[in-house]
């Protein structure tokens, strides 16, 4: 008997698998999917931005170390050295300067200085010496202040290269480039030069009483990824309880007990009856107490005669 019972109470949901209620299972499922999913991708987002900010907070105060120490060959470069403080030392080769055109500096438009630094074995390490501002008369800094002649010693923060970008170019006739590619700049210096990472200078020994503007620390922004993530997540869940809710109340409408139903209203009753009238109840008791005919909204309250 046991078993014939279950096997009833069974049956009562089968009503989910008609075409009505399985619609509504795929749109949940859908909508509960897409929370899902975009919750994950803003958390995968939000630890790729936290570990950015972890990894600066790590490295951008840290001790100067030996160019060789970080780029053992001019191709090896771990994105774990990013920020990374180095010190190299050699001579500019200032008639071979580039400009890294479109840079912003609080928002204000402007050129980063790219000088080769050639070191004693003959390989060329890209120094970023700052930042300069259009000119005022035409799209070039008004002027480029000259680096040190002869012996320098640089310290530097690690960057990676840039690599080409789409639809960005160079203007053809002048040392302006779209972007920091380090393949591209050794091509064009027919130099043996670092090609996976170059140096935003930090200072250099011994100093000019003039250098370009030097380049701000980059905010990491970490944007609502936190709080969209469990928006998402919450919003999934939400998808999920609203299903079964309507599922639920659906049972409750086919196979609802009436004696069930009976014994609920009788609760309720024993609820009321031990709160008390409510604020409506005592309204409509002091009307009729005091012989009106009605207080329905949007009529004129009679008094009985």
């Amino acid at each position: 008997m046991a078993g014939e019972h279950y096997g009833c109470k069974v049956q009562q949901w089968r009503f989910v698998f008609e075409t009505k209620w399985l619609a509504y299972a795929l749109g949940t499922l859908v909508f509960v999917a897409i929370c899902f999913v975009g919750s994950y991708s803003q958390w995968q987002v939000r630890g790729t931005v936290v570990a950015a900010a972890d990894l600066q907070s790590a490295n951008y105060d840290r001790a100067p170390v030996a160019l060789s120490t970080l780029l053992p060959s001019r191709t090896s470069y771990d994105a774990a050295d990013e920020f990374r403080q180095v010190r190299v030392t050699g001579h500019y080769l200032t008639n071979k300067t580039y400009l890294a055109r479109d840079r912003s500096y609080n928002d204000n438009p402007g050129f980063e200085v790219l000088v080769p630094l050639e070191t004693a074995n003959g390989s060329v390490f890209i120094v970023d010496r700052g930042w300069l501002a259009t000119g005022t008369k035409h799209d070039a800094p008004d002027s480029v202040p000259a680096p040190t002649s002869g012996t320098v010693t640089v310290v530097a923060r690690l960057a990676a290269t840039e690599g080409p970008i789409a639809d960005r170019t160079d203007i053809a006739g002048t040392n302006e480039v779209a972007v920091i590619d380090l393949p591209d700049l050794q091509s064009k210096l027919q130099l043996p030069t670092y090609v996976a990472a170059y140096g935003q200078m930090v200072r250099e020994t011994p100093a000019v009483v003039v250098r370009p503007t030097p380049l701000l620390k980059p905010v990491i922004d970490y944007g609502p990824t936190l709080w969209v993530a469990i928006a998402a997540f919450i919003a999934g869940l939400v998808g999920i309880v609203m299903y079964i809710v309507l599922i639920t109340r659906e049972h409750d409408r086919r196979y609802g007990d009436p004696d069930d139903e009976a014994w609920y209203e009788r609760l309720l009753a024993q609820r009321r009856a031990r709160l008390g009238p409510d604020d409506k109840e005592v309204e409509d008791a002091l009307l009729d107490e005091a012989g009106y005919d009605s207080s329905a909204p949007g009529r004129g309250v009679g008094r009985g005669v």
